[in-house]
């Protein structure tokens, strides 16, 4: 069965990468979509960040419960999900895989794809605030580049930063971690792969830029639902339509089956950008059943989100940069 981050290698599943713009009630569209061709969501993940949005699906056959294998079917699957990808406020143009069920780490994958859909370059109409602060400065006497970062800390963040350094193909050569209550502070001496540090002012730009976006794609300032419930067909399309409807806007899932029941993670913020009214939360609740939904942490502290970030459906964190 699926780990809780992990791959997959299993014939019994077929994956769907997706990548694109993100907008307001975009995967409430893909489960639907995935629920009238009469796909089974076993697994996934989807990541949402300045205006991107990148999930990797697992999916079979409702009527067989295994992959899915008709070239035809999977042209289908793949034409229509591209349909809804497209939208109307499409920037980007939209990418699909599908294939069988790869080996690679789930979320070694999503940061992968959103650094493909360069998801670190920010828009310019949108003011860059976070609680990340990356330094890049030379070593000149060993011809190293040192990277000094300071954040919030939590779970994976060193994961989420090395994968970032890696798929940029920067080697890490000396790395040290320390965390003090609640403040992460990590400093790495890498060079290229070629051999060579940090070369000129607008590489260096760049390793910020992709570091902030790494830490930034699951910071998870946003109020958490955790839903536990028998798993059928729909379920995911059933859930997200109620969300959607209710203007929450989904900027991170998990989905995970075993044995039968669904054990999903929604990540869910106002579509406004204003604070999320507990009422509408109780709503839904009672729409989907109290003991199936649950609130994690505090309702009260949900953030509020500025409002041309709501506009721009962006995901960012809420604190003021400070400057190298």
């Amino acid at each position: 069965m699926r780990g809780s981050t992990g791959g997959m290698p299993s014939e019994e599943h077929t994956s769907i990468e997706l990548t694109g713009t993100d907008r307001p009630g975009l995967l409430s569209e893909v489960f639907a979509v995935l629920t009238d061709l009469r796909c089974n969501v076993v697994n996934g993940e989807i990541w949402t960040h300045n205006s991107r949005a990148a999930a990797v699906i697992d999916v079979t056959e409702h009527s067989t419960g295994q992959a899915i294998e008709d070239p035809k079917r999977l042209s289908t699957i793949k034409q229509l999900l591209c349909n809804v990808l497209q939208g109307n406020i499409s920037f980007m143009t939209p990418r699909i895989t599908i294939s069988s069920s790869g080996v690679t780490h789930r979320q070694r994958r999503l940061h992968q794809m959103m650094f493909a859909y360069r998801d670190f370059e920010r828009l310019k109409d949108v003011e860059h605030s976070s609680r990340i602060h990356v330094c890049v400065l030379d070593c000149n006497d060993r011809d190293y580049t040192v990277v000094s970062i300071r954040s919030k800390d939590r779970p994976k963040l060193l994961f989420d930063t090395l994968c970032t350094l890696t798929d940029m193909q920067y080697v890490v050569f000396h790395g040290t971690a320390i965390t003090e209550r609640m403040e992460a502070y990590q400093e790495y001496y890498i060079r290229h792969i070629d051999g060579l540090p940090v070369s000129s002012e607008a590489e260096r730009q760049r390793v910020i830029e992709c570091l902030e976006a790494a830490i930034q794609r699951r910071a998870s300032e946003e109020l958490e639902l955790e839903l536990c419930s028998d798993d059928r067909l729909g379920l995911l399309s059933d859930i997200t339509r109620i969300f959607r409807e209710n203007g929450l806007c989904i900027r991170q899932a998990e989905m995970a089956t075993r044995g039968g029941t669904a054990k999903d993670t929604f990540f869910v913020t106002d579509v406004s950008g204003q604070p999320i009214d507990p009422k509408i939360i109780d709503l839904i609740r009672q729409q989907i059943g109290q003991n199936i939904l649950q609130v994690k942490g505090n309702l009260s502290l949900s953030p509020k989100f500025p409002r041309e970030m709501a506009r721009s459906f962006l995901f960012t964190n809420l604190f003021k940069s400070r400057i190298c």
